[in-house]
């Protein structure tokens, strides 16, 4: 599959174009680039990189054809005021925009490592002509999620449509089943304990699940009788015999009035609940820089897909909410901004941490 339009450079070129940027970079410290994130990019790959890096995580433009500034003397408070002070123009035609972000991604793409995974957060207006682009840039069979994160309360204005409290992230692996995965897991609330939970014996709260699951043996023990009892009809044991001998003999084993076994699962036992497709991450009221992002999402992302020894890299990385959840995470990080104010907001959010600044000129 492959997006058609104007102007689009082949791989080739856009890779060939990274050789200009050649510099020195760190070979063991986090970094902070200050200027057009290409050249940065670029820099990375010429600086020996390449396959390297296990997490990105990318918050560009929206193509929202707007001005996004920040009023003087109000760093806490966003706004489109004409008199406040630009931080960085989202006025693209779509094929601009589209090959902006392809010129990014393909040397993203050769910065990951065979473990790495990609996150790109944007909205529902381009997110459909991006994910063409990301597929054919990573292939599709590397696309992990469409995750829909709800960003704001309702809203309520007058435009003959319905209320946008959502955007998307669209997530990819380098390599197809291979990406870090560290099964990061929800607590239950209150409300699900009790409702998930609610027998209890001297050992705490606990349910109970059948012995037996999906599935027919046709040869093996586990479609054999246990204490007399054959597993349903299209069913198996879920485990060995003597396996549920040891747990009826611990009292792990629950029998109904009519001798029907089922196995006791306790609340303190409990790994939490899988992560869904759907979050509800919602952005701060009073950001310190426009479009920052809710930091608890981006510690998410940083503990699910990196490791301790992962460099983290976000190169349209604002006022550095990732890169600060990398740092409360122990990884390295790689920031690159080409707003003053980005990158002295940055500064002051990681003052504690030990990183390399580069300024990548005009």
């Amino acid at each position: 599959m492959e997006l058609i339009y104007r102007n689009k450079k082949p791989r080739e070129d856009i890779l060939a174009q990274t050789e200009k940027f050649r510099m020195p970079v760190s070979a063991d410290k986090s970094m902070l680039f200050y200027g057009e994130n290409f050249a940065g990019l670029s820099a990375l790959l010429c600086g020996g990189y390449a396959g390297k890096i296990d997490l990105v995580y990318i918050d560009p433009p929206f193509n929202t054809r707007q001005s996004f500034s920040v009023e003087e003397g109000r760093t806490s408070t966003v706004s489109r005021a004409r008199a406040g002070k630009v931080v960085f123009q989202d006025k693209f035609t779509l094929e601009e925009y589209l090959e902006f972000l392809r010129e990014r991604i393909v040397p993203i793409r050769e910065l990951l490592s065979e473990r790495g995974s990609f996150y790109l957060h944007t909205d529902t207006k381009t997110g459909h002509y991006i994910k063409i682009v990301l597929d054919e840039i990573f292939g599709s069979d590397c696309f992990c999620n469409d995750i829909t994160r709800v960003k704001s309360n309702p809203k309520n204005f007058k435009r003959a449509a319905y209320g946008n409290e959502k955007d998307v992230v669209l997530f990819y692996a380098k390599c197809a089943g291979k990406n870090i995965w560290n099964n990061v897991s929800l607590p239950l609330t209150e409300e699900e304990r009790l409702a998930r939970f609610p027998k209890r014996d001297e050992r705490g709260y606990y349910t109970t699940i059948p012995l037996h699951a999906p599935g027919e043996t046709a040869n093996g023990v586990t479609g054999k009788a246990w204490r007399g009892i054959l597993p349903p009809a299209g069913r198996h044991w879920r485990t060995k015999p003597e396996e549920f001998d040891r747990l009826d003999a611990e009292g792990r084993i629950e029998w109904s009035d009519r001798g029907n076994p089922r196995i006791k699962k306790y609340l303190n036992e409990h790994k939490g609940k899988k992560i869904q497709d759907i979050w509800t991450f919602k952005d701060p009221q009073y950001p310190a820089y426009p479009t920052q992002k809710n930091a608890d999402m981006l510690d998410l992302l940083v503990k699910q897909s990196s490791a301790p020894d992962s460099i983290v890299l976000d190169c349209f990385s604002g006022s550095g909410t990732t890169l600060a959840a990398a740092e409360r995470n122990g990884r390295r990080w790689i920031g690159m901004d080409k707003s003053e104010d980005a990158i002295r907001l940055t500064r002051a959010a990681l003052a504690a941490a030990d990183f390399v600044e580069y300024d990548l000129g005009e």
